[in-house]
């Protein structure tokens, strides 16, 4: 049953009732900071790619502020690419932890404005106070280990062991992540639905050319098939005529 007078919303309350004018914390949304060209393209395929293998289910934002003190509009991060699976699919201004619960993936595209071990090191701090489970780095220019992925273990943000065969395999998103080389931008993070990458997650765009160019290949097969029998037809109806002008001949 309904309350006959429930509390009203923070909205619809006036300042009139307060000695003080009340002051909202203000929770930015966006903020000018430099990307490049090649950076934006790894980030989307990446975020677009998790939102068509998650469809119709799964929050995923890129490159938004996510805040986790609601209190503190300075304690946030920007990550490249963070995932809540099974959540309703929003278009978030910002994510706030206290409203749809910390992401259960969290991804850093190594940039030049971050690339120092020191700042890495402030943003795993800041992503274990978040409560994200599994953070995953992935940088340019490591050729030795260019992915290299933390857990959140008992408050703890622990570093995976890469000779672990498993090592790679998202725990949130049951994918491996996997160092792929792009014909448009050279070595970029992606995912596979197999440990060798030989099944490649697609974005959305990806997977409708592949159908695209599925439907074409089937119907070439089914041309070049045709095209096998009437010749196949055109052969045999020529050996009857070829035995039939033999038989005539003997007669």
């Amino acid at each position: 049953m309904a309350l006959s007078n429930p509390i009203p919303s923070p909205t619809a309350r006036t300042a009139r009732r307060y000695l003080r004018t009340p002051a909202p914390l203000s929770f930015p949304v966006e903020e000018e900071v430099p990307e490049s060209g090649r950076h934006e393209r790894a980030r989307f395929l990446l975020a677009d790619s998790i939102r068509h293998a998650l469809a119709p289910s799964g929050l995923v934002s890129s490159d938004q502020f996510l805040y986790w003190d609601p209190t503190n509009p300075g304690r946030r991060l920007a990550p490249d690419v963070a995932v809540r699976v099974s959540a309703p699919r929003e278009l978030l201004p910002s994510w706030k932890t206290w409203e749809r619960g910390a992401p259960h993936l969290g991804v850093e595209i190594v940039s030049d404005s971050d690339a120092s071990e020191l700042r890495f090191e402030e943003k795993l701090e800041r992503y274990r106070r978040a409560g994200v489970a599994e953070v995953v780095r992935f940088d340019w220019d490591d050729a030795v280990h260019p992915i290299r992925i933390w857990d959140l273990f008992d408050g703890d943000m622990v570093e995976r062991d890469l000779t672990d065969p498993e090592a790679l395999r998202s725990d949130a998103l049951g994918f491996y992540f996997l160092a792929f080389r792009d014909p448009e931008l050279g070595v970029t993070l992606r995912l596979s639905r197999d440990r060798a990458g030989a099944d490649l997650v697609l974005t959305a765009e990806e997977a409708a050319l592949a159908a695209k160019e599925a439907a074409l290949a089937a119907k070439e097969a089914a041309l070049a098939a045709k095209e096998a029998a009437l010749a196949a037809k055109e052969a045999a109806l020529a050996r009857v005529a070829e035995l039939e002008a033999e038989l005539a001949r003997e007669r």
